[in-house]
Order: C-alpha cells, then sequence, then structure tokens
C-alpha cells in the first residue's frame, strides 16, 4: 500500500469512529494547568465546574444560554454550529479576552460549558463567577435545575 491509501484508511476509520459515537466527538478543550479556567468536562476538582442541567425543553434552554451570554456585556457569540457555541468576553479595563465554549447534550439533558482566560495565570475566579452566574440566569428562567 502507498502512502495515499494508508492516510485514507486512517481518515475514514477516524471518521467513522466519530460518527459512530457523536457525544465522545463533542468535547469541550480541557483547561489549561493554571487555576484562570473552570469546565464541566474537566477531571480535577479545581477545574471541575457542574454542567447545567436541563430542566425542561433543551432546545429552549440553548436559547436561553445564548440569550444570557450575549445580555453581558462586552460578550458577543462567536460561532454556532448546531449543539456547539463559542463566545468572547472581554474585560473592561486591559481589555483581556476569555473564551466560553458550550455544548449541548440533549441525550444526557446537560448542557456541557467552559470559560478560561486567554492569557494570564490567575483570573481572582472570573471565570467561575461567569458561569455561576450563567446558571443562576437559566435558573431564573426555569430551564435549568
Amino acid at each position: 500500500m502507498n502512502f495515499k491509501t494508508v492516510f485514507y484508511i486512517i481518515v475514514m476509520t477516524l471518521s467513522q469512529a466519530a460518527q459512530a459515537n457523536p457525544v465522545a466527538a463533542k468535547q469541550l478543550p480541557p483547561c489549561p494547568g493554571s487555576p484562570n479556567c473552570v469546565s464541566s468536562q474537566a477531571t480535577d476538582a479545581d477545574h471541575f465546574i457542574a454542567p447545567f442541567k436541563i430542566a425542561g425543553n433543551a432546545e429552549e434552554a440553548w436559547s436561553a444560554l445564548k440569550n444570557a451570554l450575549v445580555s453581558q456585556s462586552r460578550t458577543v457569540i462567536t460561532d454556532q454550529r448546531g449543539d456547539t457555541l463559542h463566545a468572547q468576553a472581554t474585560s473592561l479595563v486591559f481589555r483581556f479576552v476569555d473564551d466560553i465554549d458550550a455544548i449541548l447534550d440533549t441525550d444526557a439533558r446537560l448542557i456541557h460549558i467552559r470559560s478560561a482566560s486567554r492569557t494570564g495565570y490567575g483570573d481572582f475566579g472570573v471565570n467561575r463567577k461567569r458561569v455561576e452566574m450563567l446558571r443562576s440566569q437559566l435558573q431564573q428562567a426555569h430551564v435549568i435545575e
């Protein structure tokens, strides 16, 4: 077999594996070793934050999350693809950018969430506070537990 054939076989195998298990293909980016990131898919206690448990209609919860994000000052959704989204929040004074990623898992009735600073080491708890503020807004809208 030549290189092109081997490459094609590998790509097709990986593609089929991702299609067979779509939830496994949808992972939030991992948190770095620094304490300026929280993720509902983190495996360590310092970075872990609970996912949002959907209480009612999953599409309503997803829509409410998007509305909650854009209602925050200096926050914009930069990418939406089906059941994933990416947003950016810019700090007022120093213009630091934080990344917010979310995945809607309708089968598990969860929204996985990640908020992380792009630069620096510490964040004074800003990312954890942001996610908890989003949780509070969604709870007040009665779309998550």
